[in-house]
């Protein structure tokens, strides 16, 4: 067996076994109450939507939610800056995952100039207090930050380009991030060294491995939630009655989809 196909056999086993303790660790929320937000931010083709496919690809959609806000409206702009992240915010028994988060203010809009210096000043002085009060209200909040080296983006990008299924991925902001990549890294300095405070730590997820930084990611969350099993009465499948009460109508009644394999 090639080291690859090695690595891809112990990938697949590690992430199934993950995602059966997701879905136990979902029934623990629901069944307590809990209220959870995992924020996932970084560069661009980073990582951070292949993690989360693969955190939520098996939990109950009714409890789990993904919120990725497009650029904010004019109404929105004259509101409190935290303002339209704070209507997401989880209700008892829900996970909410923020792809991107209100940290846009420290990352895109700080290196595109979306936004002025005293905004900027503003959000990295206010922020953390703003995490306190969502702590304060319950809610267990985890923040992640993917790590990709240049070399791997560019890769990825070029990727993208080539793949007809992945062409939307690439925005213009992506391409213009390619330039920038210098300031991106002393926003994101600058953002950790404000907000990185021992009540809400960041985490860094190392992502030129995104097989790695799934399993690696999705690991250490678990670890982060003090769950337990949750009891259920065994489930017996009722029997069928035996025969038929009722003629079924003929199929040449109804529309089917061709097969067309």
């Amino acid at each position: 067996m090639s080291e690859k196909k090695e690595f891809n056999n112990k990938y697949e086993k590690k992430l199934s076994s993950l995602q059966v303790e997701l879905v136990r660790m979902q029934e623990w929320v629901i069944e307590n109450n809990q209220k959870i937000v995992v924020i996932f931010e970084g560069r661009d083709a980073a990582g951070k939507g292949g993690t989360i496919k693969r955190l939520i690809e098996n939990l109950n959609p009714r409890h789990c939610r993904v919120v990725a806000l497009a650029a904010p409206t004019e109404k929105e702009k004259t509101q409190w800056y935290f303002q339209r992240y704070v209507n997401h915010l989880p209700s008892a028994g829900e996970i909410v995952i923020f792809d991107r988060s209100w940290y846009n203010r420290a990352g895109v809009e700080k290196v595109m100039g979306f936004c002025s210096d005293k905004q900027y000043i503003d959000f990295l002085q206010t922020c953390p207090e703003f995490e306190r009060m969502i702590i304060g209200s319950n809610i267990k909040l985890v923040k992640y930050w993917f790590s990709v080296s240049q070399e791997e983006q560019m890769k990825r990008f070029q990727g993208r380009i080539d793949d007809p299924t992945k062409g939307w991925k690439l925005s213009p902001m992506d391409l213009e991030s390619v330039k920038r990549w210098d300031d991106y890294s002393a926003a994101k300095d600058n953002m950790l060294e404000h907000t990185d405070t021992e009540t809400s730590p960041w985490y860094i997820v190392e992502s030129d491995n995104k097989k790695m930084a799934r399993v690696n990611c999705i690991s250490h969350f678990l670890n982060l939630i003090n769950y337990s099993d949750v009891d259920h009465e065994q489930i017996i499948l009722p029997k069928r009655e035996d025969g038929h009460k009722f003629e079924r109508p003929s199929k040449s009644n109804f529309n089917y989809v061709p097969s067309i394999i």
